[in-house]
């Protein structure tokens, strides 16, 4: 079952990766397109890097907004990666050499995320911007490589021991958006192969699941102790 799951699952993200719909794909998916997205067409701007790319799901909204588009990822899981290598060591890429950089869901499946982090600061000019986000609920996910979870607490130390001036941190969904990831990747997971099945399971999970779990944490949870994960705006001085 977890094979099969795991088969739907990339299929799923195959066929929506450039769809709008792909929001509704589950809570966690429809939060960062809430939250973190609009942090990025706010911010992004002049030269431009995606690091920790994956298929670049993102692209199509910020690169009318910038100069440059560039990529960056530990393999080329699509065409047109501009560097191969790890977020840890970038020595490909010169120092102070962009403006705004994005860096979503990644510092989690690196050994030394301070090092990493280190990395971004060293990359980016004088007054860039960096909009990273971290997971704070999550399951087991790219295994072996799954190392860490954060706390708001901890994305401000990690962003300030590298040297950033963190302007805000975000709260991205909570208990029940983490709860409905899991429903919607075993409900969506089972129906996607089946057409007439697979529309009605997709209308579900919209309207039921993705925006009513992301609803009911914002209605219910404003203490942020379950928050699903967290994104951050942080400038270099």
């Amino acid at each position: 079952m977890q094979h099969y799951l795991k088969r739907a699952r990339a299929r799923i993200e195959k066929d929506l990766i450039h769809s709008p719909e792909r929001r509704y794909f589950s809570p966690v998916f429809y939060g960062q397109y809430q939250i973190t997205l609009p942090l990025i067409e706010k911010y992004a701007h002049g030269r431009f890097i995606d690091l920790g790319c994956g298929e670049m799901p993102y692209r199509q909204f910020i690169e009318g907004r910038v100069e440059v588009y560039d990529s960056f990822d530990v393999e080329s899981r699509t065409t047109g990666v501009t560097y191969i290598g790890d977020i840890q060591d970038m020595r490909a890429v010169a120092s102070n050499s962009y403006d705004s950089a994005a860096c979503l869901e990644v510092l989690e499946h690196v050994p030394d995320p301070f090092r990493a982090a280190s990395e971004i600061y060293r990359i980016l000019s004088p007054g860039g911007v960096l909009v990273l986000s971290v997971p704070h609920l999550s399951r087991l996910h790219e295994e072996p490589n799954d190392f860490y979870r954060y706390t708001r607490y901890g994305v401000r130390r990690l962003l300030e021991q590298a040297g950033f001036q963190v302007e805000n941190v975000y709260q991205r969904g909570g208990l029940f958006s983490f709860l409905g990831h899991q429903t919607s990747t075993l409900l969506l997971g089972l129906a996607w192969p089946v057409p007439v099945v697979k529309q009605a399971a997709w209308f579900i999970n919209k309207w039921l699941i993705t925006r009513g779990a992301f609803s009911l944490d914002r209605l219910i949870d404003h203490s942020g102790l379950y928050a699903l994960g967290y994104t951050a705006v942080a400038r270099k001085p």
